[in-house]
């Protein structure tokens, strides 16, 4: 072997047996739960159900047809048609779109700015720790969807918007989640040797501070996706998010519950649809919180 050969290996980067492993731990923890599979399992359907919308839709989901509405369930409207006319098995399949964009989205943005504010809150403290967090109260005043209201009436009407103003009224649970992380993180022995060592304050934080606080930042996210998901579908319902005739499950809800006497499958299937998703999430979240719990890792619920 050349000097140059052993030189380029020996400054190669190199895997760390550590990090592969406590990755194949949480794999096999993980599929011990059989929460987290079910709903898992049902995620995943919805998400391909969105992805493949286009190939699996019978018709255009924003095809009106006055002569063919309100038609109960058939062989030409699997799920039925609204009260324009359109068909609501299409429009399901591509309400799961704006859904799961709205939910996955809005959690993301919500958990960078809360990360971001949390990380800068617990390791600078003083009085930049005491103004984040005076605004960080201030996001935790009212109820999330009150919240995602006000921001609407301001941002307006879109799916953009929903993902916006969801994201905001997030910010204020995981800044503080985080925050109180750090806290009790940065007062371990191993984070007071490596500052004592000189070691750079950005290298102590991405070594050692958010690896030791990214589990429970995994199970807050993943439990925010279904409130989000909710949220969205309650805000279109109100008239405050999605504009016709833009499918969304939350306002097929809303436009037929006037008819839900005369044509049940006009709320109904949305609805059921929309439990179904949350359901799904919630199960998914809970076996992630038990997989990544030490106290419950090897049980099998």
């Amino acid at each position: 072997m050349t000097t140059r050969s052993t030189i380029s290996l020996a400054g190669a980067p190199k895997r760390t047996p550590a990090a592969t492993s406590r990755a194949r731990r949480f794999w096999l923890a993980l599929r011990r739960q059989n929460k987290a599979m079910v709903g898992g399992s049902i995620v995943l359907l919805f998400i391909l159900a969105a992805l493949f919308a286009p190939w699996l839709a019978t018709h255009p989901p924003t095809e009106q047809d006055f002569m063919a509405a309100m038609q109960p369930p058939s062989a030409a409207h699997w799920f039925g048609t609204d009260s324009f006319g359109q068909d609501i098995y299409s429009r399901v399949l591509y309400g799961a779109r704006s859904a799961l964009w709205v939910g996955f989205a809005s959690v993301a943005l919500g958990l960078v700015g809360g990360v971001v504010i949390g990380l800068i809150a617990g390791l600078k403290g003083g009085r930049t720790e005491w103004a984040l967090m005076r605004v960080v109260d201030g996001l935790l005043a009212f109820p999330e969807l009150i919240m995602a209201m006000a921001f609407m009436a301001v941002l307006g009407l879109g799916v953009s918007n929903v993902i916006y103003a969801l994201a905001l009224s997030f910010v204020g649970p995981f800044a503080r989640m985080v925050r109180a992380d750090v806290l009790q993180v940065k007062q371990r022995p191993f984070v007071e040797a490596a500052r004592l060592m000189g070691v750079p304050p950005a290298t102590i934080v991405v070594r050692h501070i958010l690896p030791n606080i990214v589990s429970p930042i995994l199970i807050q996210a993943g439990m925010r996706v279904s409130i989000a998901i909710l949220l969205g579908s309650g805000l279109s319902f109100l008239g405050l998010g999605v504009v016709p005739p833009t499918p969304d499950w939350g306002l097929m809800i809303s436009e037929g519950r006037g008819f839900i006497m005369m044509a049940p499958w006009m709320a109904g299937i949305p609805g059921v649809v929309l439990a179904v998703l949350l359901v799904g999430l919630n199960l998914a979240a809970e076996g992630l919180r038990d997989a990544l719990d030490p106290r419950t890792r090897g049980q099998r619920v």
